[in-house]
């Protein structure tokens, strides 16, 4: 999350970063893989262009990741674990509502400085061409985080410090919404801060003003 994660040397997910151990063939493949998703998608990428940015055969690959289905699948279930590790030290360093959802937003804005997208945001936006396990995992990590949010929003109008209209999980889920469509047009301009102020403002219009 901004300004509280962790620096590593490997690939960057939302608000946290990978540490792969040197040796660990399986998580230097992701790294690369994460990375090139984040930056190309699904697609654009095959198992010839890692294992020539890792110095290794594609049969070596295959050894870890028998199919680019196994290989999208192992990515989405390590993004989502980080993601849910950085949601968690959301929860124990910040006390109000508000300032969760700044923080939140800060997991987002981490990735695009870093030059990259959100993991299953790439991956969402090829969804048809997806095998239906990965579909289904890049589902799962958007209600995770859907889920998350209502929570937080939920707690903040119970204690009077956000104000809204509608059900929390309809505000979760125009928020999520709107800061994976903020990127992609972020990106387009290459300007991290016209996201800022697309989230500023989407935050304001669905969690209200603080009373």
């Amino acid at each position: 999350m901004a300004g509280r994660a962790k620096k590593g040397s490997s690939t960057a997910g939302p608000g946290v970063h990978a540490r792969t151990t040197p040796g660990d063939t399986r998580s230097a493949i992701l790294d690369v893989a994460e990375r090139l998703v984040q930056v190309r998608g699904f697609n654009a990428f095959s198992y010839a262009d890692v294992a020539a940015e890792l110095g290794i055969t594609k049969a070596g690959l295959h050894h870890h990741f028998p199919s680019k289905a196994d290989l999208g699948a192992a990515l989405v279930a390590r993004y989502s674990t980080r993601f849910g590790q950085a949601l968690d030290e959301i929860d124990s360093a910040d006390a109000e509502a508000a300032a969760k959802l700044t923080s939140y937003v800060g997991l987002y804005a981490e990735v695009l400085r870093d030059g990259r997208m959100c993991l299953c945001g790439m991956l969402a936006a090829e969804h048809e061409t997806l095998a239906p396990s990965l579909r289904d995992a890049v589902v799962a990590f958007l209600t995770d985080n859907e889920r998350w949010l209502a929570r937080v929003l939920e707690a903040g109008r119970l204690d009077g410090s956000l104000d809204f209209d509608g059900s929390a999980s309809d505000v979760a889920a125009s928020i999520v919404g709107g800061l994976e469509g903020a990127m992609l047009v972020a990106r387009s301009y290459g300007q991290v801060d016209r996201f800022q102020r697309s989230a500023e403002r989407l935050l304001t219009a669905f969690a209200g003003a603080s009373r």
